[in-house]
Parts: structure tokens; C-alpha cells; sequence
């Protein structure tokens, strides 16, 4: 991001993180409702630092390691605050924001790098990048959200439950989050899949080139369609689909890193 507006970004989210820390105490509605405004005024201003950091590199953001983390921070954010609003639950803010800090951080306090020029262009290059990072950030949100429920679960069953535990959300609605995030994630990684298709065939005249970001982008389809179908079952539902979630997101983090840094020959940064 550039300096001014990412650094106005990051001020704004920090400030949305010790807001919800502060409304997890003490769950007053007041601070819920102002560390969500400011989350939100955060997302506006780390959008015209992704625009911003477009125009300096005069490439799209996600062609450098650090624009690609920082694009990536601010689609967690805006999937959360849809969440958020779609759900009514403020108290999970305190665990998602400091990852939001974290990929944004980045991007704010490193410069820009050389752009690594990808060999495609296009609005369907950019529909396929965006849905990819829109999904990444959805499973992120469905990791985060069985992490909790696990956490609570095993608290329940010990009896030491803490006051703030009670003001988590509760198991049944913690379920129902992560299958909103699991949801979609599958809907955009299908279309940025399919929009990579359309480019994979414009560019090199065929739809699948067996490179290893597109084989463990479709392990990644498979394991949370599992997902959803296992949790619809009795036997699987609760913490078993919570945990079996959990360790499908080490695919997702695998596909993220290694894959695009090592494996991927022409998946870079996203």
C-alpha cells in the first residue's frame, strides 16, 4: 500500500481491534457498533491504498508478494464484516482483525517490489485472481470460526467456561458461520476456477496444464464439498466437522505458500 493511505488503514484497523477487544469485555453496544464503523472506514481507505499502490507499480496489486498479502487482508475484512452483519455477532472480531493487521501491515510498511509481470491480462484474469482471494479469505473466516467453536466445546465439556466464553456466540451459531464461510468460499473458488479456464485456454489454447496450483486448487473443492456434505450428517456435525475443517484450511495455506512460491510456474502471488 502506499505510505499515507495504508498507514491511515492500518491506524483505523488497530483501532477496530482494541474497540472489539474492548466490546468482548464489556459488551457494551455502543463500542460494538463503533469498532465495526471503523472497521469499515478501514476497508475504504485500505482500498484506495490497493489503487494507489496499482498506480505506482502500474500493475494490478496482487503481482507482488506483499500487494498480493495486503488484497488479501483487506478481502478477509470485507468477508468478515458481511459476516458480521449477516450474522448480528461482533464478538469473533478480536480473533479476525489481527490477522486483517497482520497481511495489511505488510503491505503498508514495506514498499513496493519489482512487479513480477504475469502473462495475463484481462477481465478475466482479473475476475480469477479477485474470486481466488475472495475464497482464500472465506476459508480463512470458516478456520477461524471452527477454531473457536473447538476452543468452546472443550471449555463446555470441562465446565470452565470464563464470563467472556458466555459471550461468544454459541455452538449452534458458530456451526452455521462457518458453513456461511465455507459456502462462500466454494461459490468463488468454482468461479475463479472456472474463470481461470477461460484463460488458461485463451492463453495456451487447452483448459488444464496439470500445474500444481490447479490440481491443489481442486483438492481444495473437493475437501470443503466434503465438508458440507459430512456436516449435514448427525455423526459428523459438531466438533468433528469443525476439526475436519480445520485441516482442510492447511491445504488452503499450503496452496497459498509453498505452492505459489516453489510449485507453481506461472501461480505467483495468487
Amino acid at each position: 500500500m502506499s505510505n499515507l493511505t495504508g498507514y491511515c488503514a492500518l491506524g483505523l484497523y488497530v483501532a477496530s481491534f482494541i474497540l472489539y477487544v474492548w466490546h468482548l469485555y464489556s459488551d457494551q453496544v455502543i463500542v460494538g457498533r463503533s469498532a465495526t464503523l471503523l472497521l469499515a472506514g478501514a476497508l475504504i481507505a485500505h482500498y484506495y491504498a490497493l489503487l494507489e499502490r496499482a498506480h505506482l507499480l502500474h500493475a494490478v496489486p496482487y503481482e507482488d508478494l506483499y500487494g498480493s498479502m495486503s488484497l488479501f487482508g483487506w478481502f478477509l475484512g470485507l468477508t468478515y464484516l458481511g459476516l458480521e452483519l449477516y450474522h448480528r455477532r461482533q464478538s469473533v472480531g478480536p480473533f479476525v482483525l489481527p490477522l486483517v493487521i497482520i497481511l495489511s501491515g505488510l503491505g503498508a510498511l514495506l514498499a513496493p517490489g519489482a512487479s513480477h509481470t504475469a502473462p495475463a491480462r484481462g477481465v478475466a484474469f482479473a475476475l480469477h485472481v479477485t474470486t481466488l482471494m475472495l475464497s482464500y479469505s472465506a476459508f480463512t473466516l470458516s478456520f477461524v470460526f471452527s477454531a473457536i467453536y473447538l476452543s468452546q466445546d472443550r471449555l463446555l465439556r470441562s465446565r470452565r467456561l470464563s464470563a467472556i466464553g458466555w459471550r461468544m456466540p454459541p455452538l449452534e451459531l458458530l456451526e452455521r458461520m462457518t458453513r456461511s464461510g465455507v459456502v462462500v468460499g466454494l461459490v468463488t473458488l468454482v468461479l475463479g476456477i472456472g474463470f481461470g479456464l477461460i484463460v488458461e485456454d485463451r492463453l495456451r489454447g487447452r483448459y488444464f496444464s496439470f500445474d500444481p496450483k490447479e490440481i491443489i486448487s481442486l483438492l481444495i473443492l473437493i475437501g470443503y464439498g466434503v465438508y458440507l456434505w459430512l456436516e449435514r450428517s448427525t455423526a459428523w456435525r459438531g466438533a468433528r466437522a469443525s476439526l475436519f475443517c480445520v485441516l482442510n484450511y492447511v491445504t488452503v495455506l499450503f496452496s497459498y505458500t509453498i505452492v505459489n512460491l516453489y510449485m507453481s510456474s506461472y501461480h505467483r502471488f495468487f
